[in-house]
């Protein structure tokens, strides 16, 4: 990887609004290559081309295994010469094969403070809990689902008349903020999956990775 390029492709399923705040922010040296879809009428993949970005879609229906079906992704992947696979919204579970093919070099963004809620329906489960603060977690992928190295985290005050769908808004709004700054630090080669976990600037992360007070608070009064 060039310091002053890193290719990135992004996957996604669907709306793509994380895809579009990494559009949004993407500036030298992170330069997005191009956008996969694992189904043709993601809206995603308008949002790519609206920014004249390269898509491909790689539809899981007509592939007969996971396995026939990320080899596919991982050739569609290697042509764009990526230097990191961002997972935006991808739903599909990824095999273990292709998660150790791109081990170190491909990152998630989830809607909890990992490692609590890993799964779904995150944002009830922390309404149920009683959980005075919600958030997100960027983190490296590995074969254990929602188990990776955690490198950023933004905090998302729960709110009493919260609902899982207004705490979901500030939680996407969150989201829409942190993971550029992921990305970004990657590019620059200032965060790396290192023997013991995510480091950061060379000095390895505590397991909940690193908070950004600047962008709690910005979730805060969205």
């Amino acid at each position: 990887m060039s310091p002053a390029d890193c290719a990135v492709v992004v996957l996604i399923s669907g709306h793509g609004s994380n895809l579009q705040a990494l559009l949004d922010a993407a500036t030298p040296p992170v330069r997005i290559a191009a956008v996969i879809a694992n189904r043709a009428e993601a809206y995603g993949l308008e949002r790519a081309r609206q920014a004249g970005i390269a898509t491909r879609v790689i539809d899981h229906r007509e592939h007969g295994d996971r396995d026939s079906f990320d080899a596919a992704l991982a050739a569609a992947i290697d042509a764009q010469g990526a230097d990191l696979v961002v997972l935006a919204g991808f739903m599909r579970i990824l095999t273990p094969a292709f998660v150790r093919r791109y081990q170190g070099r491909l990152l998630n963004i989830h809607p909890s403070l990992l490692p609590l809620y890993k799964g779904l329906h995150t944002h009830q489960r922390a309404l149920d809990a009683g959980d005075a603060w919600h958030g997100c977690s960027v983190h490296f992928v590995t074969e254990e689902l929602d188990g990776g190295p955690v490198v950023l985290q933004s905090r998302v005050p729960v709110r009493a008349e919260d609902t899982a769908e207004s705490l979901a808004t500030r939680v996407h709004a969150a989201e829409h903020l942190l993971y550029p700054v992921a990305v970004r630090l990657f590019a620059e080669g200032r965060l790396r999956l290192g023997t013991l976990g995510a480091e950061l600037d060379g000095e390895a992360l505590p397991p909940t990775g690193a908070t950004l007070p600047s962008l709690t608070a910005a979730a805060s009064l969205s």
